[in-house]
């Protein structure tokens, strides 16, 4: 089974893109983040027609998430757990019925957390923006305690807007100030990480200059200046399935691209 993610930056843009690396790259699963569409205006029949179950939780012009499926899908729910007056579309989460194994797929788009409000001793603030940043993993850890209890095989995968570790930017120093990889921001992700799950692509690609993301501004791409904050998170019962992670970082040298790139997994699944 091989399932990817990928941040599109918004479906209109990629109307074109998307589809010719689906033709090109065969993943059986899709997880998309920032599809910036309500449900009703998503061109479901472009991925229909390519034999995709399409889920979304859309919201008009900003975030949402969807996902596409050659697999069955059961049990889609939307929206993270923990605070009913949340209405930004970060998340959905379904069943996948694999040939030998059904695990549960979780797509996330957490929020970027910036500006960031430093106090007069130049610690972050947790209000605004970062405030809920930080609430929103509080919610992703209490899910994620929850769907390991329930023993199957489990995988949170998406746009997490966290640089784990230094050796995750091209240019650490200058992301320092940036929520997405202050201290606590970090820790937070840690502490998801250390409840038992694995990050698929380090448990398979080790050292530095591996990115997901590359601004738009500055040359970035070209440069290499990018920073990997698209990630798989698996359960212990999913990384035991776990055969291969990569990231298609060519794609972002094609025409109209997205600023983040396609990270798959391959599950024996």
């Amino acid at each position: 089974m091989k399932i990817a993610t990928f941040n599109i930056n918004g479906i209109k843009a990629r109307i074109d893109a998307l589809p010719a690396w689906l033709d090109e790259a065969k993943p059986d699963v899709v997880l998309l983040q920032e599809i910036k569409s309500v449900d009703e205006t998503f061109p479901r029949e472009i991925f229909e027609d390519r034999g995709y179950n399409v889920e979304t939780h859309g919201q008009k012009s900003f975030n949402g998430v969807a996902i596409l499926s050659k697999l069955t899908l059961e049990d889609v729910s939307r929206g993270l757990p923990g605070d009913n007056s949340d209405e930004q579309a970060r998340w959905i989460e379904a069943t996948v019925v694999g040939d030998a194994q059904a695990v549960r797929i979780c797509g996330l788009y957490l929020p970027n957390g910036n500006p960031v409000t430093f106090d007069g001793d130049g610690a972050p603030e947790r209000s605004g923006k970062y405030g809920y940043k930080l609430d929103w993993m509080q919610r992703l850890h209490a899910r994620a305690v929850t769907l390991l209890a329930e023993e199957m095989p489990t995988l949170m995968a998406g746009d997490y807007n966290i640089i784990p570790q230094a050796e995750d930017a091209a240019k650490p120093k200058a992301w320092e100030k940036d929520a997405l990889f202050l201290p606590e921001s970090r820790a937070a992700f840690r502490r998801i990480l250390n409840l038992g799950f694995t990050d698929a692509f380090r448990a398979r690609t080790q050292g530095p200059g591996h990115y997901s993301f590359w601004d738009y501004q500055a040359g970035a791409w070209e440069r290499n200046n990018g920073i990997r904050i698209d990630h798989f998170l698996l359960s212990p019962a999913c990384a035991d399935l776990l055969t291969d992670c990569q990231i298609d970082s060519a794609v972002r040298g094609r025409d109209k691209p997205s600023d983040h790139v396609p990270v798959w997994v391959e599950l024996a699944a």
